[in-house]
């Protein structure tokens, strides 16, 4: 097991969608030769047009040069074989769906196909690390390693079980910074983290004035805003998360106004509509009412 930051080296990311290609992206523009492996070749395509949209945007805003970005696509490849994605990986960070089952597949899988020193990372919204570790086949080398933005929101949650070990934690806390994210260390299991913990709290009330009929969405969001000085609600912030992810959080909690919220979250994933990932969830994107003069 690598116990020592320098020697990471190789970096793979194991699912293309809104958080993994950003975290791959990141990675990559730090300097790290940097795989992102989806079992979907389309998830793939359009993880590098929205890359090359990021990358427009951080040079326009001066955040980095135009060298860097040519660095950063260079250092990146792309694949849905497995066993070639594993092949001499240092360091995993799994982006799959919010799914129980399905991650501990995934997990399975990579822990037959990588070598012996890899480390194991996730980067799940809501699951706890000692729900996973067991299924990789070397619990002691896993931990969670959760981003949130990564370019906007930078901070990096890393949350262990009893069994991680302590080398694993200390990498971690030192990889955070060179990943350009505030690393927080979560001393035990916590559904949530520490972020999302605070923010499910404000999600879950959000939802109940809704599914309750107290106000729109768009009151809520504006009382938010307007109090907070925001420049989003509520429900904008669960496009931004996804409707999807919110669903198999909300869905998983037993109270009667989670379930109501989970309720109305399926009506609008059911109609393709998972947030801005899809163009529209609650608002419409790219140009979302909530951005307009006047909404508050």
């Amino acid at each position: 097991m690598i116990e020592n930051v320098k020697n990471i080296e190789k970096v793979l990311i194991l699912g293309a969608g809104t958080l993994g290609l950003r975290v791959g992206l990141q990675s990559a523009l730090s300097g790290f030769e940097t795989t992102i492996y989806d079992v979907h070749a389309e998830a793939l395509e359009k993880a590098i047009v929205v890359q090359q949209a990021i990358l427009h945007q951080l040079i326009k805003h001066e955040k980095i040069s135009e060298d860097q970005a040519e660095k950063a696509k260079a250092n990146i490849s792309f694949t849905t074989e497995a066993a070639l994605a594993a092949d001499d990986a240092d360091l995993i960070n799994e982006s799959v769906t919010e799914d129980l089952e399905l991650k501990k597949k995934v997990w399975a899988q990579f822990g037959d196909l990588c070598p012996e020193k890899t480390l194991f990372t996730s980067n799940t919204s809501y699951l706890l690390p000692s729900q996973l570790a067991e299924a990789t086949g070397r619990p002691e080398q896993f931990c969670n390693f959760h981003f949130h933005d990564v370019f906007y929101a930078n901070v990096v949650d890393i949350m262990p079980h009893k069994g991680t070990a302590q080398p694993l934690i200390d990498l971690l806390m030192e990889l955070g910074p060179i990943l350009q994210q505030t690393p927080i260390l979560v001393k035990k299991e916590n559904p949530g983290y520490v972020f999302n913990y605070m923010l499910m709290a404000l999600i879950g009330a959000a939802g109940a004035l809704k599914t309750m009929d107290v106000a729109t969405i768009e009151d809520i969001d504006r009382s938010w805003m307007g109090n907070f000085k925001m420049e989003m609600g509520p429900f904008g912030v669960l496009d931004t998360v996804g409707l999807d992810t919110a669903w198999h959080i909300t869905s998983n909690q037993p109270d009667k106004k989670s379930q109501a919220f989970a309720a109305l979250l399926k009506t609008y994933i059911d109609a393709g509509k998972l947030g801005v990932k899809t163009g529209e969830g609650f608002y419409i994107y790219p140009h979302p009412k909530y951005k307009n003069p006047g909404f508050v």
